[in-house]
């Protein structure tokens, strides 16, 4: 159904709204703006449902660039096609970028303060916490039989103690998800790709201008 201008328009200046006060959150890269987003996006706004956020955040870890700029897109397109990425993305690096440039320019007047240097450990430690819940979360929705828990252990393992480039972990990832599958359709095994899930009764609150 077609939309007006005006509805298109309003419906832009949400997904701008929505994803500039995610923005500022960026401290720690972006999976430590997973829980922001998930609360914004999931919570407050109604557009995707809890079990969808870990699709969301496996193909934003794939694809080639940052994760929450990947999951901005992902959003954004879905709501409002190519402008609604576009907007999206927009937002969300927009206070970023503003927040680096002013720290440039303060950075030579403030280095050596101590209150400033107390603040930024401050920061650090909560965005571990940030990280550990984005894992959680991952791990909920991704984890789903003895396969995938190895896979994971691994993948860990591989991370953790060899040189081996994080890329290859991702390309292998699938391959060997793949094959674990096939095999286990082979041997008449039962084959999860997906948490089970109960009736849900979420609903998505898509604005009635949606694109």
């Amino acid at each position: 159904m077609n939309r007006t201008l005006t509805e298109r328009i309003t419906l832009l200046w949400h997904i701008f709204c929505a994803f500039s006060k995610i923005g500022p959150s960026t401290f720690g890269g972006g999976y430590a703006m997973i829980a922001t987003i998930e609360e914004e996006i999931v919570h407050r706004k109604g557009w995707m449902k809890q079990d969808e956020m870990g699709d969301m955040v496996s193909i934003s870890g794939s694809a080639p660039g940052g994760v929450a700029v990947n999951s901005a897109a992902f959003i954004g397109f879905r709501l409002g096609g190519i402008p609604g990425a576009v907007t999206a993305v927009t937002a969300i690096t927009l206070p970023t970028f503003i927040i680096v440039f002013l720290l440039s320019l303060l950075s030579m007047v403030f280095k050596d303060n101590v209150k400033v240097e107390a603040a930024l450990k401050g920061i650090h430690a909560a965005v571990v916490a940030l990280i550990i819940v984005a894992a959680f979360k991952m791990w909920k929705s991704s984890v789903l039989d003895g396969a995938t828990l190895a896979i994971t252990a691994v993948a860990v393992v591989l991370l953790l103690f060899t040189g081996i480039h994080s890329f290859y972990l991702i390309l292998g990832g699938p391959l060997v998800g793949i094959a674990v599958v096939l095999t286990k359709r082979k041997l008449g095994l039962t084959v999860r790709t997906e948490k089970e899930r109960t009736k849900d009764k979420q609903e998505l609150h898509f604005p009635e201008y949606y694109i």
